[in-house]
């Protein structure tokens, strides 16, 4: 029996999920009908899709470590988010969670891991699992932790204005290191990567 081919190399987007792909919320989401994607969320995925990138979200969920939720939980949640952008005609190829906290929660999620945002341990995690080429490849999230884990493998990162994003970049230019990028949500970035250009975007438009 012959063994199928593994897909070709090729970019990838990382793509942060509480405050850019869905709607940050208060509280941890633990309840898939609290779950609501950025407007134009869906669409955007799909034309990465098209345009023939990997698309992985990346999140940190020390929700798990706290106690909070339940990785059960998790799942679901994820089950639905991965279902509604399916039925947005968009694909997820992979989702990477970071369960871990380095001093709240018990053990085994209570420890100081190579995973958690700003470390770039799940970006590599999905390297392992995918034949991705990090020339081209992008990082999309609302906080400079989402940027820092991109820059440690080399990427371009986009900070959005959804969720933390705004805050974020007010932070950031006050301690003199704007973004490179700063647009105004998942749909924007998607825009800016498609469009072939990484000339610094700082309007958030």
């Amino acid at each position: 029996m012959t063994a199928a081919p593994r897909p070709e190399r090729r970019p990838v987007v990382f793509v942060d999920r509480d405050g850019t792909l869905h709607r940050e919320l208060p509280e941890p989401v633990a309840d898939p009908d609290a779950l609501e994607l950025v407007d134009g969320a869906a669409d955007a995925l799909r034309r990465l899709n098209e345009a023939g990138y990997w698309v992985v979200v990346i999140t940190n969920q020390s929700a798990i470590a706290r106690g909070w939720i339940a990785p059960e939980q998790l799942a679901r949640v994820h089950a639905a988010m991965l279902d509604r952008l399916r039925r947005g005609g968009a694909r997820v190829d992979l989702v990477v969670s970071c369960p871990h906290h380095p001093t709240e929660g018990r053990p085994p999620y209570r420890r100081r891991c190579k995973c958690r945002k700003p470390l770039p341990g799940m970006l590599r995690e999905a390297e392992r699992r995918l034949p991705i080429e990090r020339a081209g490849s992008w990082m999309i999230g609302d906080a400079e932790r989402d940027l820092a884990a991109g820059r440690a493998l080399g990427l371009p990162g986009i900070l959005v204005a959804t969720g933390k994003g705004t805050a974020e970049r007010e932070r950031l230019a006050a301690a003199g290191a704007p973004p490179e990028h700063f647009v105004a949500d998942l749909p924007r970035a998607v825009e800016r990567i498609l469009s072939g250009s990484r000339a610094p975007a700082r309007d958030g438009r």
